[in-house]
């Protein structure tokens, strides 16, 4: 019975139990570095969804394993001989490292990127020319992810040499291949059921969304889920496709995908100055928490809140992505990132209005600043796609004395650049400038050591040098003879690490401030938005006060007209977020999954079923609607 194979089927079933075990406990460390951000209320809660975590783990260790168990089953009567098995053994702990160390990396992470890993980061990576300065600075930082990482790999070593395949030579060969072939008939079938995640040839494999179905706090899905499985699973994936919900006419009755507003007797035209501040979340500055109720709130934007107060500020607006290039295409474009992003997929490339065309059409100079190696972060390549006519990057800059090492040129000096730039150019012109600096590994320029509040976590002063460079830039621009016919805007990117439970709250995880400020007083900005904005507001606002007096393509709103009427849009990488009116909702591509009270910014409790009224009915409709309108727009090249 030898030629059944059963020692070596047990041992193949033995070291593929190490795999989930050693997930199981990949996936206990993920929560543990991150309970701040994804509370779990009891031991049981969390056992649920580690038991609900199987199905994610089963799809990943089956692609990981997939030669290995091939290897371990082919009838190659050599099998059981030491050096094949030693082979087996390098395969399996080559492939099965090297897939375990991505868990390891959300373990860091996540925290900036809320969202597991996907191969959305290759394409962020393949612009960057510091990823082993990150990678070495980032184990510098966390050693204790290091740590567990080894010793984690030496008990399952350690653990798989427990059980061994004794040599043996098969006397019935017939037996031998014909129980061979049956075995992996079988086996065949189980790994593509498990990769699938079910047998039943009428369902799509599980996916991403498909965590879920087994949570109540949609951060939840993040612990169900295992790195391997999101990074596998949207490998040359696009999630990009029409569907049919609504008509034509609903659409342009209730999305208003145009927009006109006209304004009379804008001469000169305003210089426009769009600041796009790395990781300045809402949650650093005082000006914009006023009203948050955080006891003992500590600002750490001493410049930008007395800037606010001479300001029109937006306290409660939502970043639109969950990236930095995200952020570009949501401020400037007016176009968000779902659960795929739009500047990573095929329809990127496509012309685009945007506050550059608009005003390249007006007759502006339009430039794009950013302090980091020319090409990091996709900028060059997107703002290209958009029309800049000049891109000043660490190229232009030309001074490496002023490099921090890792990312690019210190705010301080670059935003001195940045005005000193503008300064030789002919008005109108409309210049972004992406900052830096507040980006880990979360540094200040050695002469700075000191000068600003640390605070409990480690951007607060990075953040402090930022707001500083922001103080010394507006002291330079005030001297100059185009700084008081200029509109200035300000607005993070994304958020980043949070010291306030309020703000590890689901929907407050893209909680940003925007700014406007003009020294003219015609242009009247001053006072508070109180109602829901976002990233993708910025454009229409600016096309309007600049007076650009045409239809433009806008799913955002200006925030100085009478339009009150908005949808917040967003993603966390699993599914799509929409505010409407007094209710959130969590959209999947083709239902609605979640309703929540506009209050329960922690969506901890799911309305859908339990209540039904108008507005609902109206807003469950509204999201399907404008998900319809995105599709149809990004994927025929209507975003103009």
């Amino acid at each position: 019975m030898k030629e059944l194979r059963l020692q070596e089927i047990f041992a193949l079933i033995y070291r593929l139990f190490l795999a989930f075990f050693f997930y199981q406990i990949a996936r206990l460390l993920f929560w543990f570095f991150n309970k701040d951000l994804i509370k779990v209320d009891s031991l049981s809660d969390y056992c649920a969804l580690a038991y609900h975590g199987i199905a994610f783990d089963t799809t990943a260790i089956f692609y990981v394993n997939s030669l290995f168990i091939l290897l371990s089953l082919a009838p190659l009567i050599i099998n059981t001989r030491r050096n094949y098995q030693k082979f087996l053994f390098w395969v399996y702990f080559i492939m099965n490292g090297i897939a375990y160390s991505m868990n390891f990396g959300d373990f860091v992470y996540y925290k900036f990127s809320q969202s597991r890993l996907t191969s959305a980061a290759m394409q962020v990576a393949q612009h960057e020319s510091n990823l082993g300065k990150v990678f070495f600075t980032s184990i510098a930082e966390h050693p204790m992810v290091l740590i567990w990482f080894v010793i984690l790999m030496a008990a399952w070593v350690f653990l798989y040499k427990k059980v061994k395949v004794q040599e043996f030579k098969p006397q019935k060969k017939w037996l031998y291949f014909v129980g061979s072939i049956v075995t992996l008939c079988i086996t065949a079938t189980l790994v593509v059921g498990g990769i699938r995640g079910d047998f039943k040839h009428s369902t799509r494999p599980i996916n991403l969304v498909d965590a879920n179905r087994f949570v109540k706090n949609p951060a939840h899905a993040n612990i169900v889920l295992n790195s391997v499985f999101s990074f596998f699973r949207t490998i040359d994936t696009n999630n990009f496709e029409e569907v049919h919900f609504v008509d034509e006419k609903f659409i342009k009755d209730n999305i208003h995908p145009y927009k006109l507003y006209v304004r009379e007797d804008v001469e000169p035209k305003p210089n426009i100055v769009i600041f796009i501040l790395e990781s300045f979340a809402k949650e650093y500055s005082g000006a914009f928490n006023k009203n948050s109720g955080i006891k003992n709130f500590v600002s750490y934007t001493p410049f930008f809140d007395s800037l606010a107060t001479k300001s029109l500020i937006a306290t409660e607006a939502y970043a639109n992505g969950r990236q930095s290039i995200h952020g570009m295409s949501s401020v400037l474009a007016g176009i968000p990132s779902l659960t795929d992003a739009f500047t990573g997929s095929p329809y990127a490339n496509q012309k685009i209005q945007s506050i550059v065309s608009v005003t390249n059409e007006m007759g502006y100079d339009t430039s794009f600043f950013h302090g980091a190696p020319n090409g990091s972060m996709g900028f060059l390549g997107f703002g290209n796609i958009l029309g800049f006519q000049h891109y000043y990057g660490k190229t232009e800059y030309n001074n490496d004395k002023d490099f921090d090492g890792i990312w690019g040129i210190w705010d301080e000096p670059f935003f001195q650049y940045f005005a000193q730039t503008l300064n030789k150019k002919k008005t109108p012109f409309m210049a972004t400038l992406f900052s830096v600096s507040s980006h880990h590994p979360f540094k200040v320029p050695e002469k700075y050591n000191g000068k600003f509040k640390k605070g409990p976590l480690e951007i607060h002063e990075p953040i402090g040098y930022t707001d500083y460079s922001l103080k010394k830039f507006f002291e330079t621009a005030k001297k100059m003879p185009w700084y008081n016919n200029t509109i200035f805007v300000f607005v993070a990117d994304h958020t980043n690490q949070v010291g306030y439970p309020e703000y590890e709250k689901a929907v407050n995880r893209s909680a940003v401030p925007i700014l406007f400020y003009s020294p003219n007083p015609k242009y009247n900005l001053h006072g508070e938005i109180t109602e829901p904005a976002q990233q993708m507001d910025i454009y229409p606002t600016l096309a309007d006060l600049i007076g650009y007096n045409k239809p433009i393509r806008s799913w955002g709103r200006s925030l100085v007209s009478d339009d009150k009427n908005y949808m917040i849009v967003n993603s966390d990488g699993i599914q799509e977020q929409f505010i409407i009116g007094n209710y959130i909702y969590r959209f999947d591509g083709k239902n609605v999954t979640g309703i929540y009270a506009i209050a329960d910014k922690a969506l901890d409790n799911n309305l859908l079923g339990t209540i039904h009224n108008p507005e609902i009915e109206k807003g469950m409709l509204l999201c399907k609607a404008w998900y319809q309108d995105y599709m149809y727009r990004v994927i025929h090249r209507k975003l103009y």
